[in-house]
């Protein structure tokens, strides 16, 4: 058996496979409700994203019966949406249409109900306008009523399915819930390839099976082998298309020798992590640092890695190197055509991969010859004389069936004569037949692609190629038909195959195979230095790339460029060339030159063609003096060139239209004539920090719509930004120098960001700031100002408005971020009304010193907003309005050390996110809203929120949020989406916890009928992580991919004492997971931006409880005798009996580290919180916490 126990292949045969949807998702709507509106944007959004959606053509519904092909559309998809508006019951075509669906579907969990504009109650029961639909019914059918009873009872059937609600969200975000359902459930059926379209299914069948057999737990090494062209990379797509669900990290590492030779492999190292690391990906940025994280990130994770087109044991160290970096069962693929680099990995498993067989030759050959399976009459033996030169190669067979595609029986002759010439033994020049029959164009478009171009974007190419004289739309097209290029659907960008590109490489190279500086191209280190060294160019030299891995020195002659006088393209990238070029040809089209070693450009280089200048990082002192016509100079890019101290004139450079000149550190004056450049789009002079003054702009200049000034060292922005009317993207971030804005700016009619952030001196805002009518975002964190003008309620567009406190721009924050500074002497915030600011979705006034009674009672009016970020201020109650928000999902007060009361929040029922962390004077927990978001995780978090704790009791808290998600209506009718975390102060789990384990593993028995799972874990700090930045608990099944289906990081902080974890997720996204799995509770620090696993474990103790049904009335029994308790006792305080009460908590946990032997469902015992257990856990929190020193532990991660 290849794969597993339960199958019997890993790619199965066409008899043994189910039949493959047709359509990823089936729609079922109402079109006169929704066709037009929001069924039209989600069919829009679905299609963008690759899922393959049927919805019926409009014309069909003017029938009253249901078509056949509308029944085998519902048969052929793999998903249903049902979108239930107020006239879906009226159309007798949908009701049939959902009847069917439930038929086909039900059983799979793959029907998402969408209740647009109606109540769920409404479609269960079928009142509202259901009921009006169904008396017409009654009236029509009243000859058939089990008709109409079966379309009843699919209502009522649907209507009990988990689905969503769009009163809950806006139709933007309900889109984009609705989609990333479908594609959690459907991308995993994508494939890297079409199956469909290959042939010799039968043979490559029998070598994946092979490659699969006897899977062990052990980590497995396995190579894949042949000749170039052969078939190993198919091969390889077709192992992952096959297995990469079975795995917790799946990655398919293509062409992995180009990209090595590019210098890029921590790109490599990147794309394997990232399904681990997500946004921290950028914090990679070395080999040995990959490879370091790598092992910290893999070593426990069921990995299938595949390693393509490997060429040097070096790239195998760097990202497989041995089998203890990945966990058991755990899979590395790798493809190769040299066996000596397996053996020399030990590689113990390894198959060659031999050519077609004659007959699927023959297929493969007419297929792109004749565009069907065999050869027309006539042509039988013809064909078979070009499949016997082919020797089975697939590259090569689909080469020459495309070179003879609709030609006559006279050209095939010819075309066969040709191969007869050709030693058998030659694979190049059997290839090379189809690069002969190009004209002389598209042959240099093949061969600049090969060279310069290849992995571009298609439109960037094509421009290229029309700037050197050839056209590049009708050329690229052209080859993409003949299979010698291909274009990357997913990014559009220009491909060919690695050994279409080694031919290009030799037919260069034999243009003159003893003399490089003969040759039209060259990409070769040995060649191009040999060439520079012995000054040994000639006019023949085109274009030139030498692109290293590593930064190289070279002692070469630049007198070589004095004879390239057709050089067209120039890049040089990590060289430091010695000596500086007198002279560089002007018929330079592209020059990329990174650390130019000369102060200036030749004089005498006049580029009239050229048209994109970049020389990062160069020893530039100054471009050219005076007036130097450049017409065609789009693009010039100068980034990081500490040495330029003036910009050039651009008078003579008409067509710019990108200016890149950040952290040009010693950059002291730009040029006047940058106000005549008409076509300017991007402008960058970020972090020029000696620039203090920029020139006057123009009403010429319209076109410019990004403009970054960030580090300047300005005073004064002139009131000539006025002008700007194009202007969409405006950056003064951190010019610490600068005291003022113009009120000028308020013209910027176009401005959509304008980011002010870090500008200390800053105190005030133009008061004509409503005038900026479409700005979206305003940052002014780190300013002066304490007051914004009144007609700020003006910015009706206004989206973002941030005015954090603290000084200069700050890192990113988590929305666990505790322990902030407070705002000594600094003048309190002021802020007007707010009413009129409709569309505001994120407001952020952390740090502000807001005070009692700062924040403006009107508050309640911004209907729109989503994030509210208070953290860190002074005040004791917030305004009652503030549980007007009702689309509030995130609300951070963390930090505010003398708040004391909440608002009711019991109309928020989309709040998903509240931070209370450190609000050491809050007495009560506010009241939430028993209906709550569903479409999102829950966190909860009142860490080191003691008196809370006194309070309310840690018990009582964690009881309250499950509770408020544990609901019967969201049980019985919409079952939880996602789960939820909450972090409280606490030592002892709760005893409805009847599962519990010492340590930090335990073994759960699911069975099929779990509804949810609730996990409770005592976590403390230890003194080994007190100077790491941040680190985090994760919670996961061992060894099983899960998509995210139980809610894993909780990242912690400033945590004065043991903490309670408790985390529930439910199993909705889940359906198939149960039987008996371990759960593991590990730890992550965060070391130099990356999160690595920490060896011992910050948990002590964790347990589990099953969440049935039933239990929800028994949770609102306990949450009624808890209230009975409270109402006849006083709220607990310490004494002398109390010290001495203390759990040993450990003598309560089960020894064993699997948890408790009797697994219960959760309060499948009825639990009565008694006054002495409320007292015993008050007492261990505050003895525990008070008298110990914090660890301050600052966490990164998501921002407002």
């Amino acid at each position: 058996m290849a794969l597993s126990t339960q199958r019997d292949s890993a790619f199965p045969s066409p008899d043994q496979s189910p039949p493959q949807p047709n359509h990823d998702v089936f729609l079922s709507f109402r079109g006169e409700d929704t066709r037009n509106s929001f069924v039209s944007h989600l069919y829009h959004e679905l299609q963008l994203r690759g899922i393959k959606t049927f919805k019926d053509d409009p014309k069909l519904e003017r029938g009253t019966a249901i078509s056949s092909g509308l029944f085998n559309a519902i048969q052929e998809s793999m998903l249903a949406i049902v979108v239930l508006s107020p006239k879906y019951a009226s159309s007798t075509w949908c009701l049939d249409e959902l009847t069917e669906i439930l038929q086909c579907m039900k059983s799979k969990g793959t029907i998402l109900p969408v209740f647009y504009n109606v109540d769920p109650s409404h479609v269960r029961k079928q009142s509202g306008t259901f009921a009006d639909a169904f008396a017409e019914h009654e009236k029509r059918f009243r000859d058939d009523i089990d008709k109409v009873k079966s379309w009843r009872d699919a209502l009522t059937e649907v209507a009990n399915l988990s689905g969503i609600d769009s009163k809950n969200e806006c139709e933007r975000k309900l889109i984009e819930y609705i989609v990333e359902w479908v594609w959690e459930k459907a991308h995993h059926r994508f494939k890297l390839l079409d199956s469909t379209e290959l042939v010799g299914m039968k043979f490559i069948r029998e070598q994946v099976d092979f490659l699969l057999a006897h899977p062990t737990d052990d980590v497995r090494f396995i190579g894949i082998w042949g000749m170039g062209g052969i078939g190993k990379t198919t091969i390889a797509q077709l192992v992952y298309d096959s297995i990469s669900t079975h795995f917790e990290v799946s990655s398919f590492l293509a062409n992995v020798r180009e990209v090595f030779q590019r210098g890029n492999l921590v790109d490599l190292q990147r794309q394997l992590l990232s399904p681990i690391l997500k946004d921290q990906i950028t914090q990679v940025w070395d080999e040995q640092w990959g490879i370091s994280v790598i092992k910290n990130c893999l070593c426990n994770k069921k990995v299938l890695l595949i390693l393509d087109d490997v060429s040097e044991s070096s790239q195998l160290e760097n990202l497989a190197g041995e089998k203890d970096w990945f966990g058991k069962g755990s899979l590395i693929i790798i493809t190769t055509r040299d066996e000596r680099l397996l053996l020399k990995h030990d590689v113990q498993v390894s198959y060659k991969v031999e050519g077609l067989g004659d007959d699927d030759a023959l297929e493969l050959f007419s297929r792109n010859a004749f565009k069907k399976n065999e050869p027309e009459e006539g042509y039988l033996e013809l064909s078979k004389g070009f499949v016997n030169y082919a020797r089975g190669l697939p590259l090569a067979l689909k080469l020459l069936g495309c070179l003879v595609y609709k030609r006559d029986q006279y050209e095939w002759k010819s075309e066969l004569d040709k191969l007869q010439k050709i030693p058998k033994s030659e694979i190049i020049d059997l290839l090379k037949i189809s690069y002969d029959g190009l004209d002389e164009m598209n042959k240099d478009i093949f061969l600049d692609v090969a060279f310069f171009h290849k992995g571009m974007f298609k439109e960037r190419v094509i421009e290229i190629l029309d700037c050197c004289g050839l056209c590049g739309h009708i050329g690229i097209n052209a080859l993409v038909q003949k299979s010698l290029l291909t274009i990357d659907i997913s990014n559009n960008t220009v491909e060919m195959h690695d050994l279409i590109q080694e031919m290009a490489l030799e037919i260069v190279r034999r243009e003159c195979s003893e003399e490089p500086g003969r040759r039209s191209r060259l990409c070769n280190r040995d060649d191009i230095s040999h060439v520079f060294i012995n000054n040994i160019a000639t006019y023949k030299i085109k274009g030139i790339a030498l692109r290293m891995a590593r930064l190289e020195m070279a002692d070469w002659n630049c007198e070589a460029f004095s004879k390239m006088c057709n050089l067209k393209v120039l890049e040089f990238d990590n060289v430091i060339i010695s000596s500086s070029p007198r002279i560089l040809p002007n018929s330079l089209r592209i020059i990329k030159w990174s650390r130019y070693p000369s102060k200036f450009l030749p004089s005498s280089f006049q580029p009239n063609f050229l048209i994109a200048l970049k020389m990062r990082e160069s020893k530039l002192v100054r471009l050219w003096d005076g007036r130097k016509d450049l017409p065609n100079l789009k693009k010039m890019k100068l980034f990081g060139s500490k040495n330029l101290t003036t910009t050039p004139d651009f008078s003579g450079v008409p067509n710019l239209e990108l200016l890149d000149f950040q952290f040009c550190k010693n950059l002291v004056e730009i040029h006047p004539s940058i106000a005549n450049l008409k076509c300017l789009k991007s402008l960058d002079l970020g972090y020029c920090s000696k620039l203090k003054k920029i020139p006057e702009f123009s009403r010429q200049m319209k076109n410019l719509s990004t403009l970054n000034l960030s580090g300047m060292s300005i005073e004064k922005l002139s009131s000539s930004i006025g002008c700007l009317v194009g202007l969409t993207d405006l950056s003064l971030q951190n010019c610490k120098n600068l005291a003022g804005l113009p009120s000028e700016i308020c013209n910027l009619k176009s401005l959509t960001e304008l980011e002010v952030s870090g500008c200390s001196k800053i105190d005030k805002f133009p008061e004509n700031m409503g005038e900026m009518e479409c700005l979206h975002m305003l940052h002014l964190n780190g300013t002066a100002i304490r007051q914004l003008p009144r007609c700020i309620v003006g910015l009706k567009k206004l989206r973002d408005l941030s005015l954090d406190g603290r000084s200069g721009s700050q890192p990113n924050k988590s929305r666990f971020w505790w322990g902030l500074p407070r705002l000594n002497g600094r003048k309190a915030f002021v802020l007007a009304s707010l009413d009129g600011l409709f569309s505001l979705k994120y407001l952020d006034l952390s740090n502000c010193g807001v005070c009692e009674g700062d924040l403006p009672g009107d508050i309640g009016c911004l209907s729109s907003l989503e994030k509210l970020s208070l953290s860190g201020n002074n005040f004791v109650s917030l305004p009652a309005s503030i549980g007007c928000l009702s689309k509030l999902k995130l609300f951070w007060v963390n930090g505010c050390q003398s708040l004391e009361q909440l608002p009711d929040l019991s109309k928020l029922t989309s709040l998903v996110d509240i931070n209370i962390a450190n609000c050491t004077s809050l007495k009560m927990l506010p009241h939430l809203s028993s209906n709550c978001s569903l479409n999102n995780r829950i966190h909860f978090n009142c860490a080191n929120c003691f008196v809370l704790i006194d309070n309310e009791g840690c018990d009582s808290i964690i009881l309250k949020m499950l509770q408020r998600y544990l609901q019967p209506r969201v049980l019985r009718f919409m079952r939880p989406l996602y789960g939820f975390t909450i972090l409280t102060p606490g030592r002892k789990i709760p005893e409805w916890f009847s599962n519990q384990s010492l340590g930090d593993s335990l073994t759960v028995e699911l069975p099929t009928t779990w509804m949810g799972i609730a996990f409770c874990a005592v976590f403390e700090v230890q003194a080994d992580l007190s100077d790491v930045h941040y680190f985090q608990i994760n919670c996961s099944p061992q060894g099983m991919r899960t998509h995210g289906v139980f809610p894993k990081e909780f990242t912690m902080g400033d945590v004065v004492s043991d903490h309670l974890w408790v985390l529930y997720a439910s199993r909705i996204q889940s359906e198939k997971i149960c039987g008996q799995i371990k759960f593991l509770f590990t730890t992550y620090y965060s070391h130099q931006g990356i999160m690595l696993e920490h060896k011992k474990s910050c948990v002590k103790k964790c347990g589990f409880c099953l969440v049935q049904e039933q239990d929800v009335e028994q949770l609102n029994q306990i949450m009624m005798n808890k209230s009975i308790i409270k109402s006849t006792t006083t709220c607990p305080t310490k004494s002398a009996d109390a010290q001495g009460q203390q759990h040993h908590d450990d003598e309560e946990a089960s020894p064993s580290g699997s948890g408790s032997s009797h697994q219960k469902s959760l309060f499948c015992n009825t639990y009565a919180l008694s006054k002495e257990a409320d007292q015993d856990e008050l007492n261990d929190v505050v003895d525990e916490a008070r008298p110990r020193k914090r660890k301050k532990i600052d966490v990164i991660g998501t921002n407002l």
